[in-house]
């Protein structure tokens, strides 16, 4: 469950990546907390200690490597029974020496994309799906059924043009066009490897199986307490403020924060700018997309608030 980072113990995880884009895991031994999980390898700061030193120190001593660490992936806030931490990813791309189990845990390195989510520790599981998350998240825009062809060669266009996730949002058609036209799409979808969703449609969603998703509109999340996927089907979850996001968690594998900016789709929200933006993504273990004014210039200032990256429709298409 999540907990709040005040008194928190900081712990440090190193998501080193090798050339060929796998994912070193560790597996918790025998007798340990959590044994026979499998986690990203670190551990716990010690007193006074900087986030990327200890990382750095920790992975020496569990891993007998010297770590050049890179960007900042997540940060997941967490309890386990009485005890909170704050899990604190970072990412290692390069390093010097061969890893080794010097704390007897067995390592494996991983396709991330392939990696049963159930075989990790149970905060782990936010950071994989970090790691699996584009920085960009198309959202297609409101128009009506006769716009439906040219909607197909933009989602169409888009796909090929190598975008990796793709809200089919159009509210003002049936719900069997915007099946029908997800159905026609997903094998050029699964070829090139992009996540179709459906916006609120979770029948829609297990009907069409693997490469589609679904994207839970906020008044839906107090009515799942469960995933209503598979976890090879993506969930997002549509928050505008801290319930959204607690009731989200559990429930998808990532959510969109709104309206961060003005936006002209609707123009009377009032926009919660960056530092609060900040504040609702510290509190929450999920990775969080900016949305509402968003275009890709935004990616890094999102990043840099601790968001996945961004979210919109003007800025994309």
């Amino acid at each position: 469950m999540i907990a709040t980072t005040a008194g928190a113990m900081h712990v440090m995880a190193g998501v080193m990546l090798d050339s060929l884009g796998r994912v070193l895991l560790a597996q918790r031994p025998p007798g340990k907390h959590l044994a026979g999980l499998r986690e990203f390898p670190g551990g716990k700061l010690e007193a006074g200690e900087a986030p990327t030193d200890g990382l750095v120190r920790e992975l020496h001593e569990e891993l007998g490597v010297e770590a050049t660490v890179s960007e900042s992936l997540i940060r997941v806030p967490w309890r386990y029974g009485e005890r909170s931490l704050l899990l604190d990813a970072r990412v290692v791309r390069v390093w010097r020496g061969e890893p080794a189990s010097l704390d007897g845990q067995a390592l494996q390195w991983c396709d991330p994309h392939a990696v049963d989510l159930d075989l990790l520790a149970p905060a782990d599981r936010y950071i994989l799906r970090a790691l699996q998350l584009p920085t960009r998240y198309a959202i297609t825009a409101d128009v009506p059924p006769s716009a439906s062809d040219e909607w197909r060669q933009r989602v169409r266009h888009a796909i090929a043009a190598g975008e990796q996730m793709i809200l089919l949002r159009f509210p003002q058609w049936p719900v069997a066009l915007v099946r029908a036209l997800a159905a026609e799409l997903l094998p050029e979808a699964r070829t090139q490897g992009t996540h179709l969703l459906l916006s609120g449609d979770v029948q829609g969603a297990l009907a069409l199986g693997e490469g589609v998703g679904l994207q839970l509109k906020a008044a839906q999340l107090s009515t799942f307490h469960a995933r209503p996927l598979p976890p090879t089907q993506r969930i997002g979850a549509s928050c505008h403020h801290a319930d959204d996001l607690r009731r989200a968690l559990g429930v998808a594998d990532f959510a969109t924060l709104s309206p961060v900016a003005s936006t002209t789709t609707h123009p009377d929200a009032a926009p919660m700018g960056w530092a609060r933006f900040e504040v609702l993504v510290d509190e929450s273990a999920l990775p969080v997309y900016a949305l509402g004014g968003m275009s890709s210039a935004q990616i890094d200032t999102a990043q840099q608030a601790g968001g996945q990256g961004v979210a919109g429709i003007r800025g994309f298409w």
